[in-house]
């Protein structure tokens, strides 16, 4: 009888395995914990600057509305017309009246109307209509008190006549230096509130006591940032004319310092995160609150930065297993086949059944080949994926810089638009609307292309266009290659159909590419160069750069795993793209090159 084997080998690969498993776990959450927490900070800061630039838009939106109108108080505090109506007795107010009328419908002012001395309405942009100022008694308004004093007011409040909130702009009426009464231009704000409502993001103005003037959200009207106390409150109702319902606070709480921060805010049926922004307006003590929502976009960035950890931490501990595995297995083909020589030494005479045991054997090792390479392929899949994340986290900055820009003069020609506005130059302020939208249009093309090519899809062979898979790859590395000084020269009219699928395919030029555009860092003269050609049955696209080119010592062995010159990399990024262009049917190559290094990817023509 042989010797009882022992079990002592089992044993310590057990625990290697089981260390392993630790050490894989111990990495993957931590990993994913950090970069995840990284990713909700980088997600929450770039929101709050989006909500910073939308809340600026809006007060400069606000203040040019406002602007139009508080330029008219002071011209009709001086008109001849608006004095006489105040100075003489019976005099006959219907051409003035019709003028009122007709100004008011050109700058689309809620009404304009002349109060004497008394309080009481001379002359009206309503004077026929049912609910006509003509006649009114205001002079308890404080709008009215308040010009008749200090010369002029502004008061927001809801009308007596028509119940309908407004801005009251007025301006003292002076003759022969004493007052004989007051201009008032109501301003009401239903067109700008319906266009901040159709932008997504809510909106409203505070005035001094924290009193909500201004709204996207009509039930937040004369509500409050806070609760008031009876004696504020009291005097707040009585100004404005409000019913007692009104200044509830807001269902939410409003950061008090004033900093961009997130909030929580019943809105569209639930709770919802908001990231609330604030800013001053030029109308002194009024303050404009936006809030720009979340829409999952934080939690999304942490689960992709926390998924990405993950598969980084998996695909690294993973060839370590891959490694553990092929040693271990050596070790029991070592043993198995001493085993096996002792037992033909033993049973000499048992060929039939040695024969036997050998088929079984050759059969289990055939499953898990099989098995083995129905895992290679799945790994090959992942390894794929993440290097197409890993692709995005390096050109990150230069997608990020390629936004900034449009963004930038977004805000450059919204102001341009404004100013043009203000002189009232539609023609030109509508081309500065319209490089806004392109501008736009630019921004969206980018952030598809970024959520295209991170999407994780099975393999779907096509026609391609060589041209569009370049200008896919050149919206997410264009920014890096200007940032870097790099010169890009690529083929113009022609357009090559190959067989391919499309956002792989671009996942290798961006590789090729940002390979490039790193041997050239430092490179005052850095260029790179694609071109395009068709040869018999299928077509060549060469990208090839100026820079120091590939060592001689690692030439023959580039496309090995684990092999590179980079002083950070893991050598898988060249590995990864062959194995994506032999999928398609074609070869990646390293061609001589005279200076530098040239790669070329041939793939069959469609």
């Amino acid at each position: 009888m042989p010797p009882a084997p022992d079990d002592r080998p089992d044993r310590r690969q057990i625990g290697l395995w089981v260390a392993l498993t630790l050490g894989w776990l111990i990495a993957a959450t931590t990993g994913a914990y950090g970069l995840g927490e990284t990713a909700r900070t980088e997600a929450s800061a770039e929101l709050a600057r989006q909500s910073e630039a939308a809340a600026a838009l809006h007060a400069a939106v606000l203040r040019s509305e406002l602007e139009k109108y508080r330029a008219l108080a002071p011209a009709m505090a001086t008109d001849a017309d608006v004095a006489r109506l105040l100075t003489t007795p019976h005099f006959d107010a219907k051409p003035l009246n019709e003028r009122l009328e007709a100004l008011s419908d050109q700058i689309r002012a809620s009404a304009i109307y002349v109060i004497g001395a008394d309080g009481v309405t001379r002359a009206a942009s309503n004077w026929n209509h049912p609910v006509s100022f003509v006649g009114s008694d205001y002079s308890f308004r404080p709008y009215f008190i308040k010009a008749m004093r200090d010369g002029s007011a502004e008061f927001f409040a809801l009308g007596t006549v028509s119940g309908k909130p407004g801005l009251f702009l007025a301006r003292r009426v002076v003759n022969a230096g004493r007052p004989i009464g007051v201009v008032v231009v109501k301003v009401e704000f239903d067109a700008l509130e319906a266009e901040w409502r159709a932008s997504g993001e809510p909106a409203y103005v505070v005035d001094p006591g924290g009193v909500v003037l201004i709204t996207s959200i009509p039930s937040w009207r004369f509500r409050t940032l806070r609760p008031m106390d009876a004696e504020s409150r009291r005097l707040t109702l009585a100004d404005q004319t409000l019913a007692d319902g009104a200044l509830a606070p807001l269902p939410f709480r409003t950061p008090q310092d004033g900093a961009t921060r997130l909030v929580e805010a019943p809105l569209e049926g639930a709770d919802r995160q908001w990231m609330h922004a604030r800013i001053d307006t030029m109308t002194p003590g009024w303050t404009l609150h936006l809030l720009t929502p979340d829409r999952g976009v934080i939690e999304t960035n942490v689960a992709n930065a926390r998924t990405l950890a993950a598969l980084i931490a998996t695909l690294l501990f993973g060839v370590a297993a891959v490694l553990l595995r092929r040693r271990q297995q050596a070790a029991a083909r070592q043993r198995a086949a001493e085993a096996a020589r002792l037992e033909l030494e033993r049973r000499i005479e048992e060929r039939t059944h040695d024969l036997r045991q050998a088929n079984i054997a050759l059969n289990r090792q055939i499953e898990e080949r099989m098995r083995a390479e129905a895992s290679r392929e799945a790994l090959r899949d992942e390894l794929v994926q993440a290097g197409k994340l890993a692709a995005l986290g390096q050109i990150a900055a230069g997608v990020a810089h390629e936004i900034n820009q449009p963004v930038a003069a977004i805000r450059t020609q919204a102001e341009t638009a404004s100013a043009y506005l203000q002189r009232e130059q539609g023609a030109k302020a509508a081309r500065a609307l319209g490089r806004i939208g392109d501008l736009t249009a630019r921004i969206g093309a980018i952030t598809q292309e970024l959520r295209a090519f991170s999407r994780k899809t099975e393999p779907q062979l096509g026609t391609v266009s060589l041209n569009d898979a370049i200008d896919g790859a050149l919206l997410l590395l264009g920014g890096r290659l200007r940032q870097g000084g790099v010169r890009l020269t690529r083929p113009r009219g022609a357009n090559l159909l190959v067989v391919a699928d499309r956002f792989r395919l671009e996942q290798v030029i961006v590789n090729l590419m940002q390979n490039a555009a790193e041997a050239l860092e430092g490179r005052a003269d850095g260029q790179i160069t694609l071109t395009m050609e068709r040869v018999a049955d299928h077509v060549e696209l060469r990208v090839a750069d100026n820079g120091p080119g590939v060592a001689d010592d690692i030439r023959d062995q580039l496309f090995t795993p684990f092999v590179t010159s980079k002083a950070n990399g893991l050598g898988l990024g060249l590995v990864i793209c062959r194995d994506i262009v032999a999928g398609f049917g074609g070869e990646l190559d390293l061609r001589p090159a005279t200076l530098g290094a040239a790669f070329v990817i041939s793939l069959k023509a469609a």
